[in-house]
């Protein structure tokens, strides 16, 4: 057993780091000339697959969304389930970088520079789906509250003229909060670089920083007040996603339990994601001094404190609908269960409730490669979460003569492993071209941790 595996508090960060041993691990992997051969398979893979997708949405533009597997009644299909799970897997990088800020939870400083690089890639995901969806994507600003001739304004009561605010809004302030995070490494990489373009550009990026006092000052002053404004954004943004459907009369979704339900989720399939992320990353990176096993073990249990909340979301789903003695309501419970969709359900329940069960014993919070499979199922049992809440409650209305059956087509499926590599594709520019940690906040840990001991 390692030390930082003993039980009690280990240290952060490994006790042997220096301040130069804190640069050089991470400015390194940014200023080096070549690249190695795993990142260069990496991001051809995922090129590849970005090849895909862009052959998907341009076969959609020219053939329209009958190429789908969406119909009469089932019209939402692919689509939204993805824009849901995408914008739930970038819940996680606000949550890291915003909520344990403000609680002070140093342990979020090793992994919150690329997992908020990975909500910005996620929500860039989620929010071209809505407009593939719209039919007409080149008419997308009449949801706009733009102060046009015809006096055409957006329905305010449309939950998508919501989603276009709060998904704006979120990418906004995520991106403000993770560009302001970088400008102390960037005035590092500026120092150290040996190349005139390179000190040039990182020179601009990093807006004359000096390291002053009064530019620290002003730098924490900022950085806090982003930290509170994008807290709520955390609960209102999934809020507000859940509100397309608890607004409507469908059944399966009209219900109170969704906005705390989808928050959860969403914050729940985050950390899966941000493990799914650190861990291949911490190995290929050799960041084992600065993402250590007490890092690993506070996000295992994140994702056992919010695997319970979503439990209860489903329980408390279920006994609703028999509670409420709505008949169609209940039905659709019943079908979820029993009906087409059921293997989907039950594997929803098993992967999301079943397998996050196994982290109650400390060995396997702290195992890389368990903690990495678990992530990968757990991201795929949050998939089958968004697909059952979407398709199950369409595929049977009020009348039995509007009932139908939805089954995905190729293009579906083009979407959404194209979406992957879309994700895949600009999370591997980023750890080539940016620092992956957060060079000046391990280094204020090294400093505390050298101090305490």
């Amino acid at each position: 057993m390692k030390a930082e595996d003993i039980p009690g508090r280990p240290p952060l960060v490994a006790g042997s780091l220096s301040y130069s041993d804190v640069t050089d691990t991470i400015a390194s992997r940014v200023l080096r000339r070549g690249s190695p051969l795993g990142w260069w398979a990496g991001l051809g893979a995922s090129f590849l697959l970005l090849m895909v997708l862009l052959f998907a949405i341009a076969w959609l533009f020219l053939r329209g969304t009958g190429i789908w597997g969406i119909n009469i009644p089932v019209a939402w299909g692919f689509a939204i389930v993805n824009f849901v799970w995408w914008i739930g897997i970038g819940h996680a990088g606000t949550f890291i970088s915003a909520i344990l800020l403000l609680m002070k939870q140093e342990w979020r400083t090793s992994i919150n520079r690329f997992a908020e690089a990975m909500t910005l890639f996620a929500v860039a995901c989620a929010g071209m789906f809505p407009l593939l969806h719209l039919g007409r994507p080149w008419v997308f600003y009449f949801m706009l509250p733009y102060p046009d001739t015809m006096n055409l304004w957006p329905q305010f009561r449309s939950p998508l003229v919501w989603d276009i605010f709060a998904v704006s809004t979120y990418f906004t302030v995520s991106l403000l909060f993770w560009y302001l995070g970088l400008i102390p490494d960037f005035a590092t990489l500026r120092d150290r670089a040996r190349s005139r373009g390179a000190r040039v550009t990182f020179g601009l990026l990093s807006l004359g920083w000096r390291g002053s006092v009064r530019h620290w000052h002003r730098y924490q002053r900022i950085y806090l007040i982003l930290a509170a404004l994008a807290t709520p954004l955390v609960v209102s943004v999934h809020s507000i996603v859940s509100m397309d459907f608890s607004v409507a009369i469908v059944p399966g979704w009209h219900s109170t339990i969704f906005p705390p339900y989808f928050v959860a989720g969403a914050i729940y399939s985050g950390f899966a994601m941000v493990l799914t992320l650190a861990i291949p990353l911490r190995r290929a990176y050799r960041l084992e001094a600065i993402i250590t096993a007490r890092h690993l073990d506070n996000m295992a249990k994140m994702l056992l404190v919010t695997g319970w909340i979503l439990f209860f979301g489903y329980m408390s789903d279920i006994f609703m609908s028999w509670y409420s003695a709505d008949r169609f309501d209940a039905y659709t419970t019943w079908t979820r269960m029993t009906g087409h969709y059921r293997t989907a359900f039950w594997s929803m329940l098993l992967i999301n409730i079943g397998s996050v069960q196994l982290l109650w014993f400390p060995r396997l919070r702290t195992s890389p490669l368990f903690l990495f499979l678990i992530s990968l199922v757990i991201n795929v049992g949050m998939w089958l979460e968004r697909f059952v809440i979407i398709i199950t409650s369409l595929h049977r209305d009020y009348l039995p003569s509007s009932w139908g059956l939805y089954r995905p087509t190729l293009w579906d499926w083009a979407t959404l492993t194209g979406s992957m590599g879309l994700f895949l594709f600009l999370f591997f520019l980023f750890i080539r071209l940016f620092p992956v940690a957060s060079i000046s906040e391990i280094k204020k840990l090294v400093h505390e941790s050298g101090r305490e001991g």
